[in-house]
């Protein structure tokens, strides 16, 4: 664990999002942190197909980069020992 400095701004929206959705100040920034590292990772996924992949994720046994990488690339069909160009 670590500590991540955010301007006083950013903090403010994490602060009326999580009174909002019920949550810690820390668990709305670790959510919208999952939320942006899958969206750029996958940005072809939209923000439903992320949280299914998320729950998907959490019922697999937690929240794993390589894990939510490949829960990923299956949902899109994505064959990753393909080499791109190449014909299967």
């Amino acid at each position: 664990m670590g500590i991540v400095k955010i301007s006083e701004h950013m903090h403010e929206n994490l602060r009326i999002a999580s009174d909002a959705l019920s949550r810690s100040i820390n668990a709305q920034a670790e959510h919208w942190m999952r939320i942006g590292m899958l969206a750029e990772l996958h940005p072809g996924l939209n923000h439903n197909d992320i949280s299914r992949l998320l729950i998907r994720a959490e019922l697999a046994g937690g929240l794993d980069l390589k894990q939510l990488s490949e829960l990923a690339d299956l949902s899109q069909g994505f064959k990753p020992h393909a080499v791109a160009g190449a014909k299967s």
